[in-house]
């Protein structure tokens, strides 16, 4: 599936792990899409159709939709969440992953190649208690990865990918690399490198590729980043 003749769209494309899923797709000969927030607020379904429509316009069709779009990671106490923090969780991570892939659908069945792939996070399978709505959000878009799988099969494959410690802030590379069982961090493109596989994996699709350096088995990876 890496021929120029073929399309992509990466929500959240901006950001430092869609920027490195942009840039090594275009590397491997996709002409690509890579929307940000200046492209629309995806927790509108009407956003999400609306982005589809323009890059379908842009590109000429559309091979590869990539749900790298998320917000509401912010740390807050059970007690202190208010709906809005709710709202911004649910709204680009769930909610848009669901009305772009909505949305993509008939192109992607189109496509001989039709993939999606959800961005999901190691959070969507452990509790972390100062991050509920970002954790319930990337539950909520992991069990959307079998839903699609489910319905658009057999024409389009659908898997996500979980990241870990792949996107560190500066200052906190230390103490995460010690939650994993490699005893290191990763980089934006170790997802991008995933990203890459599951385009060739032809007879892969429900399922979630983990990329955490062991964090999701490593007793000291049990508790939430700060």
């Amino acid at each position: 599936m890496t021929d120029s003749s073929l399309t992509a769209l990466v929500t959240g494309g901006t950001g430092r792990l869609g920027s490195a899923v942009a840039a090594r797709l275009e590397r491997e000969g996709f002409r690509v899409k890579a929307a940000g927030s200046r492209d629309g607020d995806l927790s509108s379904a009407a956003a999400a159709r609306a982005l589809v429509e323009q890059t379908v316009e842009e590109l000429g069709g559309l091979d590869l939709l990539v749900n790298g779009a998320s917000a509401g990671f912010e740390p807050k106490h059970v007690e202190e969440v208010t709906e809005e923090d709710w709202d911004t969780a649910l709204g680009a991570t769930a909610k848009g992953s669901f009305f772009v892939t909505q949305a993509a659908a008939p192109y992607l069945r189109r496509s001989r190649n039709g993939l999606v792939l959800m961005i999901e996070d190691v959070a969507a399978y452990q509790a972390w208690p100062s991050f509920g709505p970002h954790s319930a959000a990337k539950a909520a878009q992991a069990m959307l990865t079998r839903v699609f799988a489910r319905a658009l099969a057999p024409e389009v494959r659908v898997c996500g990918i979980a990241p870990g410690p792949v996107a560190v802030e500066p200052g906190q590379e230390e103490r995460r690399a010690a939650e994993t069982l490699l005893g290191r961090i990763g980089s934006p493109d170790d997802v991008a490198e995933a990203v890459l596989y599951l385009t060739r994996a032809r007879f892969v699709t429900g399922t979630t590729l983990v990329v955490d350096g062991g964090r999701l088995l490593a007793r000291r990876g049990q508790s939430a980043p700060p």
